[in-house]
């Protein structure tokens, strides 16, 4: 996570090119652990990266394919049932973390692999039905009706505009 904080830095600070921050990204995404950590920073921080994704980092996310995506759908589910719990606690900076967090997410599924993306969220929104795959992990979670519906209207949202 420190290594994607610094490269964010010195590419917001024009110090790392587009390539170069891209072939880091792509070493880092090579691994779970180093995947979820650039996630960790690049979804919460206020580094601008996700909002102006070099095309180059863009191409590093898509070779990564089905892994990459599967990490994203699963940051949308939680950032958006977890907007919903925020704002139950009236804890209004974390709700809004949350959203800019979902809305990322969605941005990036917009510039992954369509055919993969459609699939998974397929699923994802099987799974807001107690169907298919991420049932175990959207159960793991405790999300409840609410927050499941808003989950489903997240995706319907990406799939309907």
């Amino acid at each position: 996570m420190n290594a994607a904080l610094v490269w964010s830095k010195a590419w917001e600070e024009g110090q790392l090119s587009d390539e170069v921050l891209a072939d880091r990204i792509g070493e880092l995404i090579s691994t779970d652990v180093g995947a979820r950590g650039f996630f960790v920073i690049s979804l919460a921080s206020d580094s601008p990266i996700l909002d102006r994704l070099p095309e180059a980092v863009v191409i590093q996310l898509r070779l990564s394919g089905e892994r990459i995506v599967d990490l994203v759908i699963r940051n949308l589910a939680m950032s958006t049932a977890m907007a919903i719990q925020h704002e139950r606690e009236k804890n209004l900076t974390q709700k809004e973390s949350s959203k800019k967090i979902s809305y990322r997410c969605k941005e990036l599924l917009l510039l992954l692999d369509p055919r993969i993306v459609k699939v998974k969220l397929e699923t994802l929104l099987e799974a807001t039905k107690g169907h298919g795959d991420y049932v175990e992990f959207l159960e793991r979670w405790g999300y409840d009706k609410d927050q499941l519906i808003a989950i489903s209207e997240s995706i319907n949202s990406i799939f309907y505009g």
